[in-house]
């Protein structure tokens, strides 16, 4: 049986450094906000040539903090993707802010820059960019509009570490970069954690006491902040695995390369562009057929899954809270995503195996 994805084997290449730096974490006693912290701090900050890297409990914490920290008013609006995870657009509801969702490019499921600017209003503050599956957003377009207009970026790369376009990383464009280290992703903890880059130090010493209850000092509050401080052990785990970031991009694009020159041209496949480093996090394709294909698939021993099966529009959560509910593209994409294993854990013999099975679906 062919699995999406399996964590136990994801994490054998890296178990001795694991274990050993379980057992250094044990030798210390130290638990939180420590020296592995700090180290993965530099380190993650130095990996994308950026000064500051502020760790953090969780992807969707760095989404908030990253609002928290620019101090817009309750009411103002942020321009978020329309195909999106659910947590991109809870941030900004949590932050007492205006999620205002927009079409996403038909071709590369990211958000359309040109359909940003009928959406803009005397209430937008920022531009709330995803890096979906993988890819970047065309950032060119995007970060001309936000100058033009006077707006924060905030980038959800989430799914996109080490992404790149035009050779420039993700979470180096705009403002805030948002990251989350969930265990599937190519940077994956063995929990949960995340982190945020960001430019300027007044925003990474606000950042720093964000997350701590808005503490600098200890017993000495000057905000109103947060208990979401990354994990000891996470930043031990994680710096293991940040020397081979690249190396595990590099093995998931070459089983992406399979699928995209193999697979029959009935199934959508991601647009392969010379200007965008994608780094293939979910490898997805769309079919009308979408339900009928995964039973397939699964009955024939390969387990896929589904990114996402729930547009947010339609989610229960957000009625109420999103300024309209008529996002035709988005909801095609939901409906007619699949997500094919392309992981570490698979061999190129797995997904030309894949690609057979599929390819047959058609005949």
């Amino acid at each position: 049986m062919i699995l999406y994805e399996n964590l136990k084997k994801l994490n054998q290449p890296f178990e001795e450094e694991l274990k050993k730096k379980f057992a250094l974490f044990l030798d210390k006693g130290w638990y939180i906000l420590g020296e592995e912290v700090a180290l993965f701090e530099q380190e993650f900050a130095d990996y994308h040539q950026e000064k500051y890297a502020v760790g953090v409990a969780n992807g969707l914490d760095a989404l908030i903090l990253s609002l928290k920290c620019c101090g817009f008013k309750n009411g103002d609006e942020v321009i978020v993707p329309s195909n999106t995870y659910i947590a991109t657009i809870l941030s900004i509801i949590h932050c007492g802010l205006v999620p205002v969702l927009v079409e996403p490019d038909s071709s590369t499921y990211n958000i359309d820059p040109q359909a940003i600017l009928h959406l803009l209003t005397r209430k937008t503050v920022a531009i709330m960019v995803v890096h979906l599956y993988g890819q970047c957003c065309e950032m060119s377009a995007i970060m001309a509009i936000a100058r033009d207009h006077q707006l924060k970026v905030i980038e959800d790369c989430a799914q996109a570490h080490g992404a790149r376009y035009k050779n420039k990383l993700a979470g180096t464009f705009g403002d805030f970069a948002a990251f989350s280290f969930y265990p599937t992703k190519n940077l994956g903890a063995l929990g949960d954690a995340g982190a945020i880059l960001c430019k300027s130090e007044s925003d990474y010493l606000r950042l720093r006491q964000l997350r701590n209850y808005g503490s600098e000092k200890k017993y000495y509050n000057g905000l109103i902040g947060y208990n979401s401080r990354m994990d000891e052990l996470q930043a031990a785990f994680l710096r293991v695995k940040l020397p081979h970031l690249n190396e595990i991009n590099e093995h998931k694009r070459k089983l992406a390369a399979i699928y995209t020159a193999h697979l029959n041209n009935a199934f959508v496949k991601p647009r392969v562009n010379a200007a965008f480093y994608n780094v293939y996090h979910i490898y997805n394709i769309l079919h009308p057929e979408r339900d009928k294909l995964k039973q397939y698939l699964s009955e024939n021993d390969i387990i896929t899954e589904i990114h996402y099966p729930v547009a947010p529009q339609d989610q229960l959560a957000l009625k109420g809270h999103l300024t309209g509910y008529d996002y035709p593209i988005s909801a095609k994409i939901h409906q007619h995503t699949l997500s094919l294993p392309c992981s570490l854990i698979h061999t190129e013999e797995d997904v030309f195996h894949v690609v057979s099975v599929l390819n047959k679906f058609l005949l």
